[in-house]
């Protein structure tokens, strides 16, 4: 099965240099859906990080999280532009505190873009962090509260 570009110029630049994703074979294309969600799964596994997601999409995801069945979008707080070659990725995150914000950012960076690399073979040319807001462990009381009043 082939598969023809739409433009001549992208297929040009494709000819003049080859990537992973690209062979005589055939094309290999990423969906941005699939950047978004290795970026967040990877954001997520550094030490450091409460959660992905400004105030807003927060509040959604704890809403989407008390409907049955639902689950919590591993895209929340990620956002990608993705090319034929190359990916770009914007992180709004929450940090715990008292971890160091400077390291958790080089850290959350470094992880991101081993996964995206390794996982589509697409070249990631930039990772933009936001932190948003710094957890607390009091947020978590007001909560455990909130469960106990019957």
């Amino acid at each position: 099965m082939t598969q023809s570009s739409g433009t001549s110029s992208s297929s040009a630049v494709a000819t003049a240099s080859p990537s992973a994703l690209q062979s005589t074979q055939g094309t290999t294309t990423i969906a941005q859906d699939v950047v978004q969600k290795i970026a967040g799964l990877a954001a997520r596994e550094v030490s450091g990080v409460y959660t992905l997601g400004g105030g807003a999409a927060r509040t959604l995801g704890a809403l989407r999280e008390r409907i049955p069945g639902a689950s919590q979008s591993s895209g929340q707080g990620v956002s990608v532009e993705v090319g034929e070659k190359q990916a770009a990725v914007d992180l709004d995150l929450v940090t715990e505190y008292g971890a160091p914000i400077a390291d958790v950012a080089r850290s959350v960076r470094r992880n991101v873009i081993a996964s995206v690399e390794g996982m589509t073979g697409l070249q990631v040319t930039e990772v933009n962090i936001s932190v948003n807001d710094i957890h607390l462990p009091t947020d978590d009381e007001g909560q455990q509260e909130a469960a106990r009043v019957r």
